[in-house]
């Protein structure tokens, strides 16, 4: 007899499997802690769908972001890094470039060319951050300037898209000299009354913040990019100061003066457009 009058429950013994999700499909966003499809965050020009966190965006997506459908050409792609110097440590600088190479598929920290954006023609540069930190060597500083005197010959606006942790330290004082370079060039750029518009991506700090990232007609960066010379530690330490919320990102500095405008990733293309067609005399 049962307990409680009732008669005997039959207890199913099946397992039900969970249905098996692929791996990689979903990312955590580090600013809002949401769980987001990647495909979506993917769609959406690497920006968090949630919070708008901007991911970073790989070199060939930024150049088709800022250029008309296959109408980009490089310019001094045949401009190769060498170890002038024999540096040597716990890997050679040779080593770190072919391992960089291998791993990224392309031949050094920038791209620079030439292309259309809504029909007129431009100068255009992108910095890669995941090949050797996008730091400023020989090449990096080559390319650069050869994009802004040929687009100073060509009379062509630039953007270049900037990202870097500072000074290639395999290069010694080599890479150092391609601040005064590119600079040299921008001034001869900006005496043709020409366009030059820096686009300061997470992170761009060190030698090419105080050089051609920021000697912009118009200086934008894209949101929460960490901006400038020396680390926060660093400067902390030299000051012997606390340093103000958000000190370094690109909002605090379009409050205080350093950057003109901070643009969502997803706007970019279009004002940089309208700013074009707001500079440029034709």
């Amino acid at each position: 007899m049962a307990l409680f009058g009732g008669s005997k429950k039959n207890y199913s013994t099946i397992t039900v499997k969970k249905r098996d999700v692929p791996d990689g499909l979903w990312m955590k966003c580090p600013s809002c802690g949401e769980i987001v499809y990647k495909e979506e965050v993917a769609t959406n020009l690497e920006v968090c769908t949630k919070c708008g966190h901007h991911f970073t965006l790989g070199r060939q997506q930024r150049i088709n972001l800022l250029s008309d459908e296959g109408t980009f050409v490089e310019w001094a792609g045949g401009i190769k890094s060498v170890d002038i110097l024999g540096f040597t440590g716990q890997q050679s600088y040779i080593d770190k470039l072919e391992s960089n190479q291998k791993k990224s598929g392309w031949d050094d920290a920038i791209t620079v060319g030439g292309c259309k954006l809504n029909g007129r023609d431009i100068g255009l540069g992108v910095m890669d951050f995941s090949f050797l930190g996008a730091s400023m060597g020989s090449v990096v500083g080559e390319r650069v300037t050869y994009l802004i005197e040929r687009s100073t010959k060509e009379r062509r606006p630039i953007l270049l898209s900037c990202a870097s942790g500072g000074a290639r330290m395999y290069e010694g004082l080599l890479s150092l000299m391609q601040m005064a370079k590119t600079s040299a060039a921008l001034a001869r750029h900006a005496e043709a009354g020409l366009p030059y518009i820096p686009i300061l991506t997470h992170p761009t700090m060190a030698g090419v913040m105080a050089s051609f990232a920021t000697l912009g007609d118009l200086i934008v960066a894209e949101p929460e990019a960490l901006i400038g010379f020396a680390g926060p530690r660093v400067i902390k330490e030299t000051t012997q100061q606390d340093l103000p919320e958000g000190f370094q990102r690109a909002e605090f500095l379009q409050q205080h003066g350093l950057i003109d405008m901070v643009i969502p990733r997803c706007e970019l293309r279009e004002r940089m457009i309208l700013v074009l067609d707001y500079l440029c005399d034709n």
